[in-house]
Formats: C-alpha cells, structure tokens, sequence
C-alpha cells in the first residue's frame, strides 16, 4: 500500500490533494465519507479545520485532530475508484483462479467473450466497473 508524503486540501470542497510516495498526486473527494460518519462531523461544519489536514504518522493516515483522522488504504481506495481504476489485472486473475474458472468458464459466467477476458487480465483493456463488481457479487 503506497504511503502518503504530503497532503493538503484541494480547490473543491471536501477533497483532498494528496501527495504518494511513489510520486503520484490524487485530487479524492472525501464528502461521501465525511457525509456519512459521525466521527467526521466536526469536518462538515467546519471548512477551516478542514483545511488543517496533515499526513499522520509513518504516512500511513492523514488526521485533522487527535480524534480525526482517515486511513492511508482508505484515501488510496478512493482515488483509485474515483480516477475510473477499479480492478488490477492481478486481481483479476486471483479472482478467476480462486473460482476455479477456466478462460471460457469466467466468460460465460461474466457475460463477456473469452477473448475480452484474456485482455482484462493481460491488462490490454481496462476493467470497466460493472465487471469488477459482478466479480464480487460471484464471490
């Protein structure tokens, strides 16, 4: 799991600027976690100590206060999904193995040709979201 080395809050309401230690930035709208967990309350009503946010310790978290804070993976998960990523070719690959499925098994219980299959997994073609979460819903 990439770590963070910097943070700060974006242009946007409720989003972050976040820095990875493999050098890539992340703009992550937070608002949908924020909106929905009580412990984040205080962020809600409160854009200045919004905009107080600071990387935690060893990178792992970002917090705002000793009460609040948001987990590294969490932030990583996030921008990954909001950046149109939703699967890895790997995890792909785990999940058919792990069912089991065979090339053409893994086709017919996804919908698709075996041929698209073979390229999510080679990576030729990005994973649209409603293929990721029907692997999930066959698990």
């Amino acid at each position: 799991m990439p770590r963070i080395v910097a943070v700060a809050a974006d242009k946007k309401p409720l989003t972050l600027l976040v820095r990875w230690d493999k050098g890539e930035e992340s703009h992550v709208d937070v608002s949908g976690l924020i909106g929905t967990f009580r412990v984040y309350e205080p962020l809600r009503r409160s854009q200045e100590l919004f905009e107080r946010v600071q990387v935690g310790g060893h990178g792992t978290d970002v917090s705002w206060t000793d009460e609040i804070d948001m987990a590294a993976d969490t932030l990583w998960r996030l921008a990954q999904e909001q950046s149109g990523f939703t699967m890895s070719p790997e995890a792909f690959k785990n999940w058919r193995v792990r069912k089991a499925y065979t090339l053409d098994s893994a086709a017919r219980a996804l919908g698709l040709s075996r041929r698209m299959v073979a390229y999510y997994e080679q990576g030729k073609k990005p994973i649209p979201r409603v293929v990721a979460l029907a692997t999930h819903a066959l698990d």
